[in-house]
């Protein structure tokens, strides 16, 4: 594994702000910068990032992390490797220690089909370039496409000969073995460039077909494309059913469904545009972007999913879907629509003329009057299905009711109220249909999607239960029983959150020794032997033990940056989190609620009041739930044993009178 002083090295490097800005388009807003959050969809931006404190935090769906943390959302992958990937973008040499059997092999795996992927991208590329076949057939392909070297070379096009193994040969004799060139459909480990015919041979997946690498949005070769050339034909000279292109198949490192073509390439033209041109195939991303319009991507030929919608979303709310003005191009841009409502965009909609689609376009204009048809034929989704719809219903009463619940399908999707009611609006005027109606057919379909979530979610719940099913030695919770466990959890959050915050700042002086915050509250809980139930706050309060006394220790940055991302995300959740200071201190004029740069100031000035009384409610809530417990036993125990458990509600309700006295009215809720 990656040693903490190396790992220490690349958190003092990374920048929260660059690192997150090469996925997520942020702007300045005071101390902070804001953008739209990448992992929910949202229109107004609450994802907020601290330069100063290096940490994130969306006040939409709460996710909060460090620079590291982020990279590991975002790529959905580990934190060694999250660190490798910051290491390398601020130049930093990263030297490993054993990891285990499993950590080693996991790596071993991606590393080594990352580096399949990269050879045989140098090998397709070599074919087009370096070879007569390559540049009489492949090379003649692309320009008869109207493709320039200089988008062939920035894009990586490739080709593999129509031989059967040539590609699987060279990378064995790079080194490489077979579980890394074919592909695992179980365990989806191996790239899948090559594939296995039944009697064993071994034979290149993408022959005589020219290549359109595939990259992450951080620019890694994870799959390929291949479009096969000419029409294929068996030995009596029938044509054989082959697939225009044939794909990589799904891996580790690659699955079709959270991909874009071109969205590596795409991304800062995106983000500086504030909008996303969406296409079918390579063809027109790679014409459209020679052509000057470089802020466009595509599916790569699969039908859109959910989680490429919210790829474009990291950059921009602002979709235009260009289509062909045929039959198919016109259904995929309807089938499309919906979805990118639902995630908050603001959709339009534009077909071209028949017989033509973006990469014949492109290449018959420049990107001046390529944009200016954009603009003069773009249209918004309602008035596209209206006259699409209308067209085809002709006088046709049933079509026509089917085409208005179709509009009034697509409205529903929509997420902004105002906007909603503007193309209900646009709607009625347009369909000639009573606005009141569209309203109330609009909110039914939202109601049945609320009612069907919650159904979902409720059927989840359900299953869980079912699945964690109570043993006959435990009971269903009291209502009260819950209650005063959620507020002691509520306190011990509370006491872990000043820990994390302060656990290395001085709290007072006791026989001439320092006593810092965090050594109080382990030696306080240590003392009357209180144990939280959550296994986070065990694992926080042990790493505290045994870290505190190193030298340098300091405790927020500790915890922040801690190397298990339960802990270090959890931390980041408590720094950021605002928070409330006592009635106590409401004489001294603090603000009862304080923004995050500006209430540590006052709430470390009273440390010495603050703690003592949280853990005094911590030991309050404990007798509470203590209390509920005697009760409860009270109303079902044998008379022989409810003297002994009166007596312990007695000395139990004399401990919180005490616990209550010392309180006073003052409760800090943090």
């Amino acid at each position: 594994m990656i040693p903490r002083e190396t790992v220490d090295k690349v958190f003092s490097a990374a920048k929260i702000e660059e690192v997150v800005g090469d996925y997520v388009t942020l702007r300045k807003r005071g101390a902070n910068m804001i953008g739209l959050c990448p992992f929910h969809t949202e229109k107004t931006g609450s994802f907020t990032v601290s330069p100063s404190k290096g940490i994130y935090k969306c006040f939409g769906c709460g996710k909060s992390g460090h620079a590291i943390g982020f990279i590991m959302e975002i790529e959905q992958c580990g934190f060694a490797d999250a660190v490798r990937q910051v290491a390398k973008k601020y130049h930093i040499e990263i030297e490993e220690r054993e990891l285990t059997k499993e950590e080693q092999q996991l790596q071993d795996d991606r590393e080594s089909m990352f580096v399949v992927n990269e050879a045989a991208n140098k090998w397709f590329q070599s074919q087009l370039w370096d070879t007569e076949i390559g540049q009489a057939v492949a090379m003649s392909y692309f320009r008869e496409r109207g493709l320039r070297e200089d988008t062939i070379r920035k894009f990586q096009l490739g080709y593999s000969p129509d031989k059967g193994n040539l590609l699987a040969k060279e990378l064995k004799q790079q080194g490489f073995i077979d579980k890394y060139i074919l592909n695992d459909v179980d365990t989806k480990i191996g790239t899948g460039v090559c594939g296995k015919s039944d009697d064993g041979r071994i034979y290149d997946r993408f022959r005589d077909r020219v290549i359109f690498p595939i990259h992450t949005v951080s620019g890694k070769t994870v799959a390929f494309a291949g479009r096969i050339l000419k029409k294929k034909y068996d030995k009596d000279g029938n044509e054989k059913a082959v697939g225009k292109y044939v794909n990589s198949p799904d891996s580790i490192v690659y699955s079709k469904t959270n991909e874009l073509y071109g969205l590596y390439f795409a991304k800062q033209a995106i983000s500086r545009t504030d909008l996303c041109y969406l296409v079918e195939g390579q063809m027109d991303v790679l014409s459209m972007y020679q052509a000057g319009i470089e802020n466009v991507v595509c599916s790569g030929g699969t039908a859109l999913t959910e989680k490429q919608i919210l790829l474009i979303k990291r950059f921009t709310s602002n979709i235009t879907v260009l289509y062909d003005g045929d039959a198919a191009g016109i259904h995929a841009a309807i089938r499309g629509i919906d979805m990118f409502l639902e995630k908050g965009f603001n959709v339009k909609v534009v077909l071209l003329p028949d017989g033509e689609d973006p990469d014949s376009y492109a290449r018959n204009h420049n990107a001046s009057d390529f944009i200016e048809y954009i603009q003069s034929h773009q249209t918004d989704f309602i008035h596209f299905k209206t006259q699409l719809m209308g067209k085809e219903s002709g006088n046709d009463l049933q079509k026509r009711s089917e085409l208005i619940h179709d509009v009034v399908g697509s409205i529903a999707q929509i997420v902004d109220p105002i906007t909603r009611q503007v193309y209900i609006q646009d709607t009625a005027r347009r369909l000639h249909i009573g606005e009141d109606l569209l309203i109330r057919e609009v909110e039914r379909l939202r109601r049945q999607k609320r009612e069907d979530a919650a159904k979902q979610a409720d059927l989840k719940q359900r299953l869980e239960q079912q699945s964690t099913a109570l043993t006959p030695e435990k009971t269903i919770s009291h209502p009260d029983t819950n209650r005063h466990e959620q507020k002691l959890e509520e306190n011990f959050r509370n006491l872990i959150r000043m820990l994390v915050r302060y656990g290395d700042k001085p709290l007072f002086v006791q026989e001439d020794k320092t006593i810092t915050t965090g050594e109080y509250i382990v030696s306080q809980l240590d003392g009357d032997q209180i144990v939280p139930t959550n296994t986070l706050f065990v694992q926080i309060l042990d790493e505290y033990r045994q870290h505190s006394q190193e030298e340098g220790f300091v405790a927020e940055r500790f915890y922040k940056f801690h190397p298990d991302i339960a802990i270090s995300q959890f931390a980041v959740e408590l720094i950021a989190d605002n928070y409330q200071l006592s009635k106590l201190f409401a004489k001294q004029s603090i603000s009862e609620n304080v923004q995050i740069d500006n209430a540590q100031v006052g709430e470390e000035a009273h440390l010495q009041e603050i703690i003592p009384q949280l853990l005094l409610e911590l030991k309050l809530s404990i007798v509470n739930l203590r209390i509920n417990e005697v009760t409860q036993q009270l109303s079902s125990a044998p008379v022989e044993a409810q003297f002994d458990l009166l007596n312990l509600q007695n000395r139990l309700f004399s401990y919180k009178s005490q616990i209550c006295q010392l309180l006073g009215d003052r409760v800090i809720t943090i």
